[in-house]
């Protein structure tokens, strides 16, 4: 079943989990001292925060899948829809081992489906928690249509999630 997700970059993380759990009316599934993410069923979404210096505001959407062929599947729908994908496989990011594919939509919003494979200790690959980056390269902008190569050839990701 696919869970919608959405991610926000904040300035003050403390001033924002206050308040998403007074919005939400739920505490954080996951908090970490750069990072929190509500999992909601009603509506069903995952909802995550950062504070990791980017610029405040919408950071991507996308859709969490709870299994390969989910992913498989929306692989599929993005190919239809001629978006240019970006294949991670095995990556992690947002304390998550994860499979996924970024695409960009026309307006230039970053999407991220994904299935996630297991928690990890630190924020993203080969970076500790206390880091100011995700993934390497994560201080570049979201991949664009330009950036993104088809997934049989994709590069090491701009971004992560």
């Amino acid at each position: 079943m696919k869970r919608f997700h959405m991610h926000v970059s904040v300035e003050d993380l403390a001033a924002s989990i206050r308040f998403y759990s007074t919005v939400f009316a739920a505490e954080p599934a996951v908090r970490k001292d750069d990072y929190a993410k509500w999992m909601l069923e009603d509506p069903r979404i995952n909802f995550a925060i950062s504070q990791r210096g980017h610029k405040p505001g919408l950071d991507h959407l996308g859709f969490q899948v709870d299994t390969a062929a989910e992913l498989k599947s929306l692989q599929s729908q993005l190919q239809s829809a001629d978006a240019n994908l970006l294949e991670q496989v095995g990556t992690t990011c947002c304390y998550a081992r994860a499979d996924k594919y970024w695409a960009t939509d026309p307006s230039g919003i970053a999407w991220e489906s994904y299935h996630t494979l297991s928690d990890a200790p630190m924020f993203g690959d080969e970076r500790p928690a206390d880091s100011q980056a995700c993934c390497p390269g994560d201080a570049a902008p979201a991949p664009t249509a330009a950036d993104v190569a088809p997934a049989a050839t994709a590069p090491a990701a701009k971004r992560c999630c």
